[in-house]
């Protein structure tokens, strides 16, 4: 038996950066991270956390209008996919994810939940805002 999904508090920016250090030191080469959560959940400031704690110093901003940017680490770029735009999962396999996933560090898609089906293996990180307060839940989280 699975054991339910825990809410992990991001109570401010220290604790976000600290979530994605650990983030980082167990996601796999070549991962597949899917976020989803509501607007302002914190979402690119996870990615932007996360790129740091793989070693980029790039500007990282959302890729809202250009649907995908791509940060260099010292082991292959971090790509930051925003699916918020796109119609259904079939678009972002069309923007050529596979091929991201084959030569990047990871591939994180934020709105990537339209994903599960096609990519069932892919860690799925669920970010959330009660009552003025950020979380994190691993849907499906790393080993």
């Amino acid at each position: 038996m699975t054991p339910p999904a825990r809410r992990r508090p991001l109570d401010d920016l220290d604790a976000t950066r600290a979530f994605a250090r650990a983030t980082a030191a167990t996601l796999p080469h070549g991962a597949l991270l899917l976020l989803s959560g509501p607007l302002g959940a914190g979402k690119t400031t996870f990615v932007r956390a996360l790129a740091r704690a793989l070693g980029s110093d790039a500007d990282v901003t959302s890729p809202t209008y250009t649907l995908v940017h791509e940060y260099p680490t010292p082991h292959g770029p971090l790509v930051h996919v925003d699916a918020y735009r796109l119609d259904a999962a079939v678009d972002l396999v069309r923007l050529g994810l596979d091929e991201y996933l084959d030569r990047a560090r990871a591939v994180v898609v934020e709105w990537g939940a339209p994903l599960e089906p096609l990519y069932p293996d892919a860690l799925h990180l669920e970010l959330d805002r009660v009552d003025a307060r950020h979380g994190a839940t691993w849907r499906r989280g790393p080993a």
